[in-house]
């Protein structure tokens, strides 16, 4: 009854690109048949070329973004240089890890650019992660997105070309799962920068006048 109450519909997306990454999301959250929120915040921008995506409990998601914002900031103050992508999907990794026996209900995508190019990692509720090469999602509506992800994506694929990748998956899986829907976020991530594709830009890239 617990995981009933506490998991959360919605689909995330990330593709790995030869210049770097893309990553989008729905806006939808609910609370089992309930739509409580129709603007929803599901990717979070950690550095200047890192970003992470949520599935799950909205208020886990949350906290955990916050974290893992003031780790690599400080990091960088520390440090004087930028926390690699890998060192935050292991930063998470490890405090997902260290409470297992009472976990955070959620299911995260990590991915950006740094001295060895675009990566993105999936990493599950109890700290399990893994590098995706290509292409991954996660939310109820991850099949539905997966199948138009493998059936289109190509491994000389730019940011701009899997920009509406990512967009055409989280439009099909928004028309088959309920728990996702009410438009989309998506950002790409190069070396030149983090840059979100505003609202206009996706309808465009979807050729449709009506609202997601």
């Amino acid at each position: 009854m617990i995981s009933e109450k506490v998991y959360k519909g919605t689909t995330t997306v990330g593709v790995v690109c030869k210049d770097g990454v893309v990553l989008g999301t729905e806006k939808r959250a609910t609370m089992g048949n309930f739509i409580a929120s129709r603007a929803a915040k599901k990717i979070y921008r950690i550095s200047d070329r890192i970003a992470l995506t949520t599935a799950g409990s909205v208020g886990d998601a949350q906290f955990l973004a916050r974290v893992v914002k003031i780790e690599t900031d400080l990091y960088r103050l520390r440090r004087d240089r930028v926390m690699s992508v890998q060192s935050v999907a292991s930063l998470l990794s490890n405090l997902l890890n260290q409470n297992r026996w009472y976990p955070y209900f959620v299911q995260l995508l990590v991915g950006g650019v740094d001295s060895d190019g675009g990566k993105i990692y999936s990493i599950d509720p109890i700290g399990g992660a893994i590098k995706e090469d290509r292409v991954v999602a996660t939310g109820s509506g991850s099949l539905t997105a997966y199948g138009v992800l493998e059936d289109r994506y190509s491994d000389d694929m730019s940011t701009e070309d899997a920009s509406e990748l990512v967009i055409r998956a989280i439009s099909a899986a928004m028309k088959r799962d309920s728990a996702s829907g009410d438009g989309m976020d998506v950002v790409r991530i190069t070396e030149d920068g983090y840059f979100e594709l505003s609202e206009e830009e996706i309808k465009r890239i979807l050729g449709e006048k009506q609202n997601l």
